[in-house]
């Protein structure tokens, strides 16, 4: 985890106790990579985002779309992971995970509420008993405790 990484999950840790972060600005967004599913993807939080709801900048019509689960013949088990919350100023719904090793569309479920996700899967250069890193939209709509380490899921498409 680089630093940043972890001075973000420091202050969304604060977010969720606290309910609000009082600080020095949040330092700005790294461009957005190109994406295998744009349908997920969202713009980044805004350089004053506090909130859990300001960092998360998915639309309701995307949380919608990534809540409906995919065909099941379509999908391929890759196993299970713990789960981080992953750069909350990377928008949309991805899971980085060493259980692939290119970018592809994927389903993450949290079995401890049933919850799913479509989420685009991107590599993580880890060993696979590494832990995965989630996006917050899909923490959040799986129900997944964002200050947590969470065991889930992950499916290919």
């Amino acid at each position: 985890m680089t630093l940043r990484q972890g001075l973000f999950v420091a202050a969304l840790a604060l977010v969720a106790a606290c309910a609000q972060f009082e600080g020095t600005p949040a330092p700005a967004a790294p461009e957005p990579a190109a994406v295998a599913v744009p349908e997920l993807a969202a713009p980044p939080p805004p350089e004053a985002a506090r909130t859990v709801e300001e960092f998360d900048t998915t639309t309701a019509a995307q949380r919608a779309q990534a809540a409906a689960a995919p065909a099941a013949a379509a999908e391929q088990a890759l196993g299970t992971t713990v789960a981080s919350l992953g750069d909350p100023g990377q928008a949309g719904f991805w899971v980085r995970t060493p259980l692939v090793d290119e970018t592809r569309p994927g389903r993450i479920v949290y079995p401890e509420t049933g919850q799913s996700a479509q989420v685009e899967l991107q590599p993580l250069d880890a060993d696979p008993g590494a832990g995965s890193q989630v996006s917050l939209a899909a923490f959040r709509l799986i129900g997944a405790p964002l200050t947590g380490l969470p065991e889930i899921e992950v499916y290919a498409e």
